[in-house]
């Protein structure tokens, strides 16, 4: 079967980087979902106002690990010692240090590269959805969109594996008022909740350590101690 996008991602983030982990933690980060022909017909979308979520599927389009790179084959890697390696996966919900397969995980690394997303309509505008809480970067490729329904999509009593047996604590993040300049009040909780996620790799612990998030056009340059995250610049 051979898919092809119906929809592009239009969202602050311009990177991987900083872009939530998973959808609704972060719902203060406002997006759309813009169609192309011939979907961008306003009778594709007759009746989803009706419904306050949808699903979006979707592609890890910046992944290249999802796909057999010219290096791997010329060093005769074949595509299911390719796929074997990445069997297991190291969730950084699990601190990157315990491996899990890779059906049991949310893992960008996946098969086929397709991502899930359950996010809030906020408004159905001619040719786009305007959303929120999506973990998607900017251009992401869009192959589908289903509505939510609560009474077989919802089981408020299911087991969430490590999750449930994994304490997360959100980061306290400093957001200097000189540097809120030129941010909504929407940026300003949409940059100071995915920051609170900590968005570093796993394995990245140095205080002292400066990183900048694309958010929006401009660079959120902070560092993280303590479990405070300090924006101290905004490039």
């Amino acid at each position: 079967m051979e898919i092809s996008p119906i929809a592009f991602f239009r969202s602050p983030f311009t990177s991987k980087f900083g872009v939530p982990r998973q959808s609704g933690v972060v719902e203060e980060v406002e997006g759309e979902v813009v169609f192309h022909k011939p979907y961008d017909n306003p009778d594709a979308v007759r009746g989803i106002e009706k419904f306050d979520y949808v699903w979006l599927v979707w592609g890890f389009s910046e992944n290249l690990r999802n796909r057999q790179s010219p290096c791997d084959k010329e060093n005769g890697m074949a595509e299911e010692d390719r796929v074997a390696s990445h069997l297991l996966v190291r969730p950084p919900r699990l601190g990157g240090n315990e491996r899990v397969g890779v059906f049991a995980s949310r893992s960008p690394f996946r098969p086929n590269g397709l991502g899930l997303s359950c996010v809030r309509l906020k408004e159905a505008t001619e040719g786009r959805l305007i959303v929120l809480g999506a973990d998607l970067m900017d251009g992401t490729p869009i192959y589908d969109v289903k509505p939510y329904v609560a009474y077989a999509d919802a089981h408020p009593d299911a087991r969430s594996g490590f999750v449930d047996t994994t304490e997360w604590q959100p980061l306290a993040v400093v957001f200097p008022k000189e540097l809120q300049e030129g941010l909504s009040e929407a940026d300003i909780r949409a940059v100071s909740g995915a920051l609170s996620q900590d968005p570093r790799p796993h394995y990245h612990k140095d205080p002292s350590r400066v990183y900048g998030m694309p958010f929006r056009g401009k660079d959120i340059r902070f560092r993280i101690s303590d479990n405070i995250v300090e924006i101290i610049d905004i490039i």
